[in-house]
């Protein structure tokens, strides 16, 4: 059996769906029941838990094989932080594997470093090395920007034209996300992947204004000013203030963007 951490997800969704056609028994932990009801009625188990609360990933992984970590405390509201999720609930994650003696698939970004402005990728670096030095067969996969989350992002400004955070000038290297779904299904299937750090990613290469251009052809784009987005990455609350400086940082320098 293979368990889901995030399978309800934009990730994790099209890998729960791809291990399901495949024949694999899957078991996707969500939050929120209703939110696997589509994944439950295409075949998956599914386990209601929360990465932050260590009990509750007993049952999620009883019986697991594999354990895949899709997880990201990025853009999540309230008390869901990179902190809380992406270093300390993998690591929960990796205890619960410890207790089953399963193999772990971990998703990554590209970049992750301890000393890297960002805190996702803070968090996701200190949640690679708890793995590594678990014990345990794992695979880490770092993944660039997805490319149809950026897309959304920019289709959400005002009437219908594209909202870009800063200039929009610096080239970002986007992957979609089925090709890393594809790599995550691979992972958990093919042990031959152990011990391995996958990167995925540079399939195209867009600044903002470019994205936006072919996401919204014909609509001229709102830009929000740096000064606004450094105001916003010290005074606004979580997560604008994340995405505030996420924004800032891939419109100061060449980057790979948070996925």
């Amino acid at each position: 059996m293979i368990l889901i951490a995030g399978g309800t997800g934009r990730l994790g969704g099209l890998v729960v769906e791809e291990l399901l056609a495949r024949g694999e028994r899957v078991r996707v932990l969500t939050r929120c029941a209703a939110r696997a009801d589509r994944l439950r009625a295409a075949g998956a188990e599914v386990a209601v838990g929360d990465v932050r609360d260590p009990a509750s990933l007993l049952p999620a992984a009883d019986g697991a094989q594999v354990v895949v970590s899709a997880v990201h405390g990025f853009a999540g509201t309230g008390r869901v932080t990179p902190a809380n999720v992406d270093r300390d609930g993998n690591a929960h994650l990796v205890a619960a594997a410890q207790r089953e003696g399963a193999e772990m698939v971990l998703m990554s970004v590209i970049g992750a470093d301890r000393q890297h402005p960002l805190q996702l990728f803070q968090m996701k670096a200190e949640a690679e090395e708890v793995l590594r030095d678990s014990g345990l067969h794992w695979t880490i996969i770092r993944a660039s920007a997805f490319q149809e989350l950026w897309q959304e992002l920019l289709r959400k400004g005002p009437g219908r034209r594209p909202l870009i955070f800063g200039r929009g000038d610096s080239p970002v290297e986007f992957v979609s996300v089925a090709t890393v779904a594809g790599v995550v299904v691979e992972a958990a299937l093919d042990p031959a992947t152990r011990g391995q750090v996958l990167e995925v990613g540079g399939q195209s290469t867009f600044t903002l204004n470019q994205l936006a251009a072919q996401t919204c052809p014909g609509a001229a784009p709102m830009h929000v000013p740096r000064l606004v987005l450094r105001a916003l990455a010290h005074v606004a609350p979580s997560p604008l203030r994340r995405q505030a400086a996420a924004a800032l940082f891939m419109d100061t320098a060449p980057a790979i963007a948070v996925a």
